[in-house]
Formats: structure tokens, C-alpha cells, sequence
């Protein structure tokens, strides 16, 4: 049920991934947006309590579990169960049966192919949570690895420059490099200070990203030819003077907007991103057998249309009194 708090299991006494405060949180990842500190008590994958510790600090809840996926949790009367949602390290679908029904809360997630975490699986359900960010027939994102083919063509066409990629530290910017690897680049990689923390956390669990640098303390000149990842803010403000007349890219699934990326300032768009796309999201819900969607976080309206044009009973998961606030 929908809520202010968020989306909330009345019968299993808990929240998914509430916008504040509770007495008990599952959290589907480690993005702020969902995963937020001050909870009595939060249940997670490993990896996403230890995003949210290297976010948060210690303190960040009263009390932790970790869940695997695969692993079947009681809380009352309700079942909890966790599944990849191919996301980023650590995301998970949460599968809430009671009685004979199975709700699906998705958090975000995406179909595409991800070296840096584990794939997306479909579950079949009676009613499936689905995110709507990229929830518009035009964003279909294509191929991380034909984008970043274009990111090494520019590297090889602009020897004397710095390639500077803006990417969000948690997820976009490991895959980015992953990807990098994959397609055979085997230079040292360049890290603005605020991505190195979960970067090499990447690395401790076992996920490959090669030979990283800390850019900080380099000489411009030995900067020259480099691909450095940093934070989108940082793309744009001074610290891009320590390199070589660099070329400014960014990894998102909004770059298929060609106006957004005129409007960053951004040289080089790759269209990477991190959560299904229009494609994705409805050869999901079909795939889930599911006969009742809820759809949130982002585009709602035109993934509940065509929802409704299936056949399926579909609405926008928001709390009433939201929903009322958008209306005016």
C-alpha cells in the first residue's frame, strides 16, 4: 500500500524503501533515493548495508540483516524474498507473498547486460511495482558497449586530450569501466576522489575493473590521452583544469535527449544507463504473468496507458495525498 512514508506492508509490519524514518526498511539498493539512513531497523543484501555504512557511517540504522537473493524471510504472516534486479552490485526485486498473492516491488532495475552485477530475473507475480524512469517509447537505450566504442573511437581521433566521463559513483560509473575492459582498454583508468571509496568496494567484492588511478596529485601533462571518471558535477566546474583541453562526456540514459546534453555542455553523450528502458519495461511486466501494476518514479501516465491497453489493471503508486498535490 502506498503511503507517505512509502510503500508499505501493514500484515509484515515494514516499508520498502521509505522517504523517512521507520521501524523497519527492506531496501531494494544503495541509491539515496531509496536507501535512506535513521531506520530502526533495515534488511538488505550485504552489499547494499555496506553502500549505505560507506554512505552513512556505522549508525546509519538501529539494527541490520542481511538477506541473499534466493533466501526466504518471515516477518508475521508475509514471506519476503530477495531477486537481482540488475541494477547495480547488491539491487534487489522484493517478493512479498501472502496467503496465495505475490507483490513484486521491482526497486529499479534494468534487463540489460551487466558485468558489474548480478543479471535481472524475472518473477511471476499477481501484482508487479514497477519504476517508469525512462517510461516514454522514446528512450530505447541500445548497447553499453556500442556507446563506449565511441567514447575509445574519440580517445583514438584525440590523442592530445582528456577524456573526462561524467557517471554516477554507484553503479553507472563501475560499469562504465567494466565495459571499458571488456573492450579490450587496458590503460590505467583515472578516478575523481569521490569515486574512488566505492569504487575499490566494487573491487572487494570480486568485481574486475582493471589498474585505477587516483587523479589526484597528477601533472596535466601526464594526463594527456587519459579517460578519467568523475561525478557530472565535476565535469563542469574547475576541477576540469588539471587536464589537457579535455573532452567532456557523459554516461546516462537521458543522453538520448540531444537538448539535455547541449544543455550540460556535454561534448561526447553515451547513452548509458542503469534502469530498463521503454523496451525493457514492457517485456518485463508481460514477463511477469503479473495481472495489476503499480507504476512509480518517473514516467507513469505512458507506461500505465499502454498498460491498460493490454488488458492489465495499472496506476500510478503514489500516496493520495501526492497525487493530489501534482494535480494543482
Amino acid at each position: 500500500m502506498p503511503v507517505a512514508a512509502g510503500l508499505c506492508c501493514k500484515p509484515g509490519g515494514f516499508h520498502i524503501d521509505p522517504v523517512r524514518p521507520v521501524e523497519r526498511a527492506v531496501i531494494t539498493h544503495g541509491h539515496s533515493d531509496h536507501a535512506r539512513p535513521g531506520h530502526g531497523a533495515v534488511l538488505a543484501t550485504q552489499e547494499t548495508l555496506d553502500m549505505m555504512r560507506l554512505r552513512y557511517g556505522d549508525n546509519f540504522a538501529g539494527r541490520t540483516q542481511a538477506v541473499r537473493y534466493g533466501e526466504e524471510i518471515r516477518l508475521g504472516d508475509v514471506r519476503l524474498k530477495f531477486h537481482p534486479a540488475g541494477h547495480v552490485l547488491g539491487s534487489a526485486q522484493i517478493a512479498v507473498s501472502c496467503k496465495d498473492t505475490c507483490i513484486v516491488a521491482s526497486g529499479d532495475y534494468k534487463d540489460a547486460s551487466d558485468p558489474t552485477c548480478a543479471p535481472f530475473e524475472v518473477v511471476p507475480c499477481d501484482v508487479f511495482i514497477t519504476e517508469a524512469t525512462f517510461g516514454l517509447p522514446v528512450f530505447r537505450h541500445g548497447h553499453a558497449a556500442d556507446e563506449v566504442k565511441k567514447l575509445l573511437a574519440s580517445v583514438a581521433l584525440f590523442p592530445e586530450r582528456a577524456h573526462l566521463v561524467g557517471a554516477y559513483s554507484l553503479g553507472k560509473a563501475q560499469r562504465v569501466i567494466a565495459v571499458l575492459r571488456e573492450a579490450g582498454y587496458d590503460a590505467p583508468i583515472y578516478l575523481h576522489g569521490a569515486m574512488e571509496k566505492i569504487t575499490h568496494y566494487y573491487q572487494s567484492r570480486g568485481v574486475a575493473l582493471g589498474e585505477l588511478r587516483a587523479v589526484r596529485g597528477m601533472k596535466k601533462s601526464d594526463l594527456t590521452g587519459t579517460i578519467t571518471l568523475a561525478p557530472p558535477t565535476a565535469t563542469s566546474d574547475i576541477w576540469t583544469r588539471r587536464f589537457p583541453d579535455p573532452v567532456t562526456a557523459f554516461a546516462s540514459g537521458w543522453m538520448r535527449v540531444r537538448a539535455r546534453a547541449r544543455q550540460r555542455g556535454v561534448e561526447l553523450p553515451l547513452v548509458i544507463s542503469d534502469h530498463a528502458d521503454w523496451d525493457g519495461l514492457t517485456a518485463t511486466i508481460e514477463a511477469t504473468g503479473a495481472g495489476e501494476v503499480w507504476v512509480t518514479h518517473g514516467q507513469e501516465d505512458a507506461l500505465v496507458h499502454w498498460c491498460q491497453t493490454k488488458g492489465l489493471a495499472a496506476r500510478a503508486a503514489r500516496p493520495r495525498r501526492l497525487r493530489r498535490r501534482r494535480r494543482r
